[in-house]
């Protein structure tokens, strides 16, 4: 079994660059020490006795790089965390959204789909679902399985139930799944609207144009530069006067976008001031 500290820099260094020149994933500005924790569980979960060993595998099989891919970006999502965040969302948000013909929302790393179906669950209480796309993507394609699915545990209910009526919901949640043993299945219809695909957020380029993007505790994991050019990648996806809401630990306030829009209350929601 490997020490938890055994990964040298170096290697992390020869790793991400095999991981880029063989698949196309591109690692090299996420911040070290998360890459570098990530890579020690993988070690150690998975038994490994030496780096070298994990190396081997990622280049000789293509089947386990899925897995790594997995556990590097993995990121631990609820639905309606945060419940304050999505109130203000129901509240301030939606009603503004409310006035466009069509409304076009991006769950930028959405996992396994949790923060999609929320604000599916969120349209349809404020009226504005008929009218509303949302697009889910994530850089692992083995969660987005999940999220079409719509199957999650019975033992996540009670948390999602509380963080719902929190953020101000409206009805009984279980109105919303039909339970199933250990495991519960979500209304078909919160995924009439919902359109889940792979993107890649420090390699793809803009896919459309929205009026509200979110993409909470995924910029954690990346270092300055890499942030900066996410960022810049969702002000050219953000309608004038659009939203884009980040997790508790991120903020726009230190990139080069700061100036061109300000905080909506004290939630990780930014508005994008109007260019003439």
């Amino acid at each position: 079994m490997l020490e938890p500290s055994i990964v040298r820099d170096e290697d992390v260094e020869n790793l991400i660059k095999d991981v880029y020149e063989l698949y196309g994933y591109d690692f090299s500005l996420y911040s070290r020490a998360s890459f570098k924790r990530r890579v020690n569980r993988i070690c150690l979960i998975d038994r490994f006795t030496s780096f070298a060993e994990l190396r081997y595998t990622i280049i000789s099989d293509p089947e386990y790089l899925k897995r790594f891919i997995e556990e590097i970006t993995v990121n631990v999502t609820e639905m309606f965390r945060d419940p304050e965040f999505f109130k203000t969302l129901r509240e301030k948000v939606l009603p503004q959204l409310g006035t466009y013909p069509l409304i076009r929302i991006w769950v930028a790393g959405c996992s396994t789909g949790e923060e999609a179906y929320s604000m599916a669950i969120l349209l349809k209480e404020a009226n504005l679902y008929h009218k509303a796309l949302i697009y889910g993507t994530d850089i692992n394609p083995s969660v987005l399985e999940t999220a079409r699915a719509g199957i999650f545990s019975m033992q996540q209910m009670k948390v999602y139930s509380e963080n719902y009526m929190l953020s101000g919901g409206k009805r009984d949640f279980s109105d919303y799944y039909t339970a199933n043993y250990d495991n519960v299945k979500f209304d078909k219809s919160l995924k009439e609207k919902l359109i889940l695909s792979t993107h890649n957020l420090v390699s793809d380029s803009s896919f459309n144009s929205f009026q509200l993007i979110i993409c909470r505790n995924v910029l954690i994991y990346f270092d300055k530069p890499l942030q900066e050019r996410v960022f810049k990648l969702f002000d050219a996806s953000l309608e004038n006067l659009g939203y884009l809401a980040l997790g508790s630990k991120e903020t726009l306030r230190f990139s080069n976008l700061d100036k061109s829009y300000y905080q909506v209350e004290d939630q990780k929601i930014w508005k994008k001031i109007e260019h003439h």
